[in-house]
């Protein structure tokens, strides 16, 4: 058995690289290599109009793909690119467009990791007959009993577990994350050792097709009629304000709305229906009940009679809840203080165990429900 878990010498096993063009796919196409391993660079292109700024650096653009051949031919790998430019545009960016005009706050690049990155690129990865896709995010992987579990990466600051919760089984048996038990600072270290040219490149920031951060741009593009004015209300349906299209609005939004008050006004709910946005309190913020679609789970059911946690947002805590699994959504009963969870985020399980943090999936929160804001 190899270092990868795989039944062969490592001069004979074939693995494909998800190579971004960043720092971390790259020390792990090296690491391979030098252990190795028959390795083959992939890197996707994504989207055509990227232009990358000091203030605004993303992934998968021009600069990236460029980096990912350099380091190719560095560490002398094959390197191939694959044109998905039409796939990401209807199955990521139609997506997060539509989340957003339904009063919506999606998370793209989970949709890229569940689509193109892991779908389409695990597929291309089978045609070519490897044994095992190796990507450089930061998460742990355990097999046991012939079956793949995902874990948060030892650096907690880097895990990227929330973004991978729509993983399949069949897609976690595949993968490899080298990186899950390195924290940045060896990540880099490493590539400075090899000396390969993106020790220093900045890690990317945005999201690859919103420049600057300027979602409401890349929606006026796309779709230049939900910019429709309507009432801003409160928690009693009163009147207080006018806005000027809600997809300028997320939960939790306490800047911008421009209305006076005594007391601070937040964002709580946004209503695509009737087209209006409802402000309140801090604590109308607090949520209690969840309610999810789109399940994907990554574990027995009995694992769910332990005590379970959710992460409702990429840099937010684990919080300790309760669980109802229906058929493809769940109930999910926050038992800690949280504010501004959102629909259209992912809401991820965890159970602890002597390895760590275990992902046992996770679903897109449709609803949310407070004790101290009516329910419709």
């Amino acid at each position: 058995m190899n270092t990868l878990g795989i039944n062969k010498p490592k001069n004979q096993t074939k693995i494909v690289v998800a190579m971004s063009g960043g720092v971390d796919s790259s020390v792990v196409a090296a690491l391979m290599k030098q252990e190795g391993y028959n390795v083959i660079g992939v890197t996707l292109k994504l989207y055509d109009d990227i232009k990358n700024t000091k203030e605004s650096r993303q992934c998968c653009a021009g600069q990236d793909i460029l980096d990912a051949k350099r380091v190719s031919e560095k560490i002398n790998i094959d390197h191939k690119i694959l044109y998905y430019q039409k796939k990401f545009k209807s199955e990521v960016i139609d997506s997060f467009v539509n989340s957003y005009t339904n009063g919506e706050t999606p998370i793209p690049c989970v949709q890229c990791n569940q689509t193109v990155k892991f779908r389409d690129l695990f597929t291309y990865a089978k045609e070519m007959k490897a044994d095992a896709l190796v990507t450089g995010h930061y998460v742990k992987r355990l097999q046991k009993n012939g079956q793949a579990n995902m874990y948060r990466a030892k650096d907690f600051g880097r895990d990227q577990s929330y973004f991978l919760f729509s993983t399949t089984q069949e897609q976690l048996d595949y993968l490899r994350f080298p990186l899950g038990e390195t924290d940045k600072f060896e990540t880099r270290n490493i590539a400075q050792r090899l000396n390969l040219n993106v020790a220093q490149k900045p890690d990317s920031q945005d999201i690859c097709f919103v420049p600057n951060g300027d979602y409401s741009s890349v929606i006026r593009k796309f779709r230049p009629d939900s910019f429709k004015k309507g009432k801003i209300i409160d928690i009693l349906g009163n009147q207080i304000g006018e806005h000027e299209g809600i997809i300028n609005y997320t939960i939790g939004q306490r800047k911008g709305i421009k209305i006076s008050s005594d007391k601070p006004l937040y964002v709580v709910k946004i209503n695509s229906e009737d087209n209006t946005v409802v402000v309140g309190s801090k604590e109308n913020l607090e949520i209690d009940e969840i309610h999810l679609r789109q399940l994907n789970i990554l574990a027995s059911k009995k694992e769910f009679d332990k005590t379970i946690y959710v992460k409702v947002r990429s840099t937010g805590r684990l919080l300790k809840a309760k669980i109802k699994l229906i058929d493809n959504s769940a109930s999910v009963l926050v038992l800690e203080k949280e504010t501004g969870i959102s629909p259209g985020q992912a809401c991820v399980f965890y159970s602890k165990d002597d390895h760590g943090d275990k992902v046992l999936g996770g679903g897109w929160i449709d609803r949310t429900f407070n004790k101290n804001y009516p329910r419709n």
